[in-house]
């Protein structure tokens, strides 16, 4: 294992910067520690678009390799719980999950509901809305949550019950599926670089944290699509550069 060691004299501490060979990054800032891990799924880079994580289960579609799996859950200290979404393997997509609870899209099927109501304990329900890709529509961590302005607003009580959180909607940098532009844990939380000051302030209000602009997987701006974050740590695309770690460090910094 090599070992490098930088000093960087920024607007944040960084004490060590460690290099090892499967493309993990540990960074100590200000008294938090979070590892980032560099990963791929499917031979690809948008981890986001097929698994879910809250800080005790990392979700991931059946039949994905039990190898990667277990790194999965290793990396993120949590449980592995195989499931469907609607019969696809886009978990990240359908469904919104924090610590206290999860929704799920109209056209699950009462096997992957009860599944995973079993599999968490937390309050688990549908929302019924001809919209079915929630987590491209709603952004949410344990304090708030962005929904999108698509969503009717008679489904935004519910939301709150579910996810037991304050809930808004908006658009972000003229995006509607702002929870493919928004990643935020009770850490921190990056959106896409377009979003304005006033866009950043208000949701950084409602969601409780520091959020920064940033990128994913080489300059994609869609962050949702390449990062997999739990308030333990956190899982990158392979091809996040590491100017993009270092704004993942930044954001993420408790």
């Amino acid at each position: 294992m090599e070992t490098k060691f930088f000093v960087d004299r920024l607007s944040i501490i960084i004490t060590v910067f460690f290099e090892f060979p499967l493309g993990s990054y540990r960074f100590d800032i200000d008294r938090f520690s979070m590892d980032i891990i560099k990963y791929n799924v499917y031979s690809g880079p948008n981890i986001g678009l097929y698994t879910a994580v809250n800080d005790k289960q990392v979700f991931v579609p059946n039949g994905f390799a039990k190898t990667t799996a277990k790194k999965l859950a290793s990396y993120l200290d949590v449980d592995t719980v195989y499931t469907s979404m609607a019969n696809t393997r886009l978990l990240g997509v359908m469904m919104v999950i924090n610590n206290q609870g999860v929704l799920l899209p109209s056209n699950v099927s009462q096997h992957e509901y009860d599944l995973i109501k079993k599999s968490t304990g937390l309050n688990v329900d549908i929302l019924d809305s001809k919209h079915n890709a929630l987590g491209n529509l709603i952004c949410a961590n344990d304090k708030g949550a962005i929904v999108s302005p698509i969503i009717p607003k008679e489904k935004m009580k519910k939301i709150e019950d579910v996810l037991g959180v304050e809930v808004i909607q908006k658009k972000v940098a003229g995006y509607h599926q702002v929870g493919v532009v928004i990643v935020a844990t009770m850490q921190g939380g990056v959106i896409h670089p377009e979003a304005d000051d006033d866009e950043i302030k208000t949701i950084s209000n409602v969601l409780g944290v520091n959020i920064e602009p940033a990128t994913i997987n080489g300059g994609i701006p869609y962050v949702n699509s390449g990062i997999l974050a739990n308030n333990h740590n956190m899982v990158v695309g392979y091809h996040t550069a590491g100017p993009e770690i270092m704004m993942l460090t930044r954001a993420f910094s408790g």
